[in-house]
């Protein structure tokens, strides 16, 4: 077995299961965000069999329900700040053990049902209170979403609706978008579109190439509040949610700022030359509804910035990693196709010296955090030498 090493795009645990290293890697980096204990996590990786989806699952869902227990124990003892990192720590353990189960496996949405409940216990015990919103979207099947407001962002507050991508969902987000937003007086709405979360788990609602109909009814939501700021409405897309934020921004007018956390150009030719041997080839076909990775690339035709980016009319800012495990190809083209049609576009690739430089910054979603928030307050001119200090 090789043994793990450090690679320009992080801690390289398992190099012979690169897939499962990579996800390992996004639980490693996270601790830093609070979704996780660094010495639980490793505890976690050294029990584990490499390249074995059971005992992955079996070991995160350990450390998991260690954490939401102590949780719970720890609130009915009145510890309340201690409760509320244990939950987040669960939330983010539990995400991960669901990650290599089938999509038919009965643990799957029982797992992610108690990666919700622990989410739902912490943001209960927020302050301003988290709500765990239901948006209006299709009959009998609402988008899930988590509303946090920031305590030092006024009344009527700015506000980043973020999404994940392939295989991130709203349960993850407050590390990777989440807490920047909340630190700089935003408002944050973390929510599964269609192909993500809740949305696939628990209404088959598989992904679709147009995602302004559900930002478009998250922003219908938002405007129907009265703590939001409507005229500064941003989005951000991790990963896959790149693309799609990128469309919807394009596509809707009303958004002030839009942010690709990886850029993404065009998904069926990036696929065209994979088949069923890849290794998240069954995660793609489960968010596109298709049999095979053929069908899932054919699916794919419409899942392109070509032809749609150049009505974007908002500030863009393209982050991407600059060893990104995807490659880095892509970001050249969507920001030259950007600026070609007079988007006002800023483009950041994060290098290895710095750290930052895996797809999304997984290995560093600190500095991830920064650079985009810091972006979007400018954005918004948020003048952060006036906003009190948050969590």
């Amino acid at each position: 077995m090789t043994a793990p090493r450090y690679e320009p795009f992080g801690w390289h645990h398992w190099p012979d299961h690169f897939w499962m290293s990579y996800q390992f890697r996004r639980g490693l980096g996270e601790t830093q965000e609070g979704g996780g204990a660094v010495s639980e996590v490793f505890q976690a990786a050294s029990r584990m069999t490499p390249g074995d989806a059971e005992s992955w699952h079996a070991e995160w869902t350990r450390i998991a329900v260690r954490n939401d227990e102590r949780g719970d124990a720890e609130r009915a003892a009145g510890h309340v700040r201690t409760a509320m990192n244990c939950w987040l720590r669960a939330a983010n353990y539990f995400r991960e053990a669901e990650f290599w189960l089938a999509p038919d496996d009965p643990r799957r949405l029982a797992t992610f049902t108690r990666c919700e409940q622990a989410s739902k216990k912490w943001l209960a015990a927020m302050t301003p209170r988290g709500e765990a919103v239901e948006i209006p979207y299709e009959p009998g099947k609402p988008l899930h979403g988590y509303f946090i407001r920031s305590p030092h962002g006024g009344a009527r507050q700015p506000v980043l609706i973020s999404v994940g991508g392939l295989d991130s969902f709203k349960d993850e987000l407050w590390f990777m978008t989440g807490r920047g937003a909340i630190q700089r007086g935003m408002s944050v709405l973390l929510v599964d579109g269609p192909g993500q979360g809740a949305a696939l788990r628990r209404h088959r609602q598989y992904t679709r190439h147009d995602y302004e109909v559900p930002i478009g009814a998250c922003i219908d939501w938002l405007l129907a509040r009265t703590d939001v700021d409507g005229a500064r409405i941003a989005v951000s897309g991790s990963s896959l949610g790149g693309y799609y934020l990128a469309r919807a921004a394009s596509r809707d007018h009303r958004l002030a700022a839009c942010i690709s956390h990886g850029a993404i150009w065009d998904i069926h030719e990036r696929w065209k030359a994979r088949d069923d041997s890849h290794g998240l080839a069954k995660h793609i076909c489960w968010v596109f509804g298709a049999q095979n990775m053929a069908e899932a690339t054919e699916i794919a035709r419409p899942f392109t910035l070509n032809g749609v980016l150049q009505d974007m009319r908002c500030p863009y800012l393209i982050i991407h990693g600059g060893h990104d495990v995807l490659g880095v190809n892509e970001v050249k083209t969507v920001y030259d196709y950007a600026v070609a049609n007079g988007v006002k576009a800023t483009l950041r690739l994060t290098s290895e010296e710095e750290t930052g430089a895996e797809h999304c910054q997984h290995d560093n979603p600190t500095l991830g955090q920064e650079l985009m928030l810091d972006w979007l307050a400018d954005v918004f001119r948020i003048d952060q030498s006036k906003i009190g200090v948050a969590a």
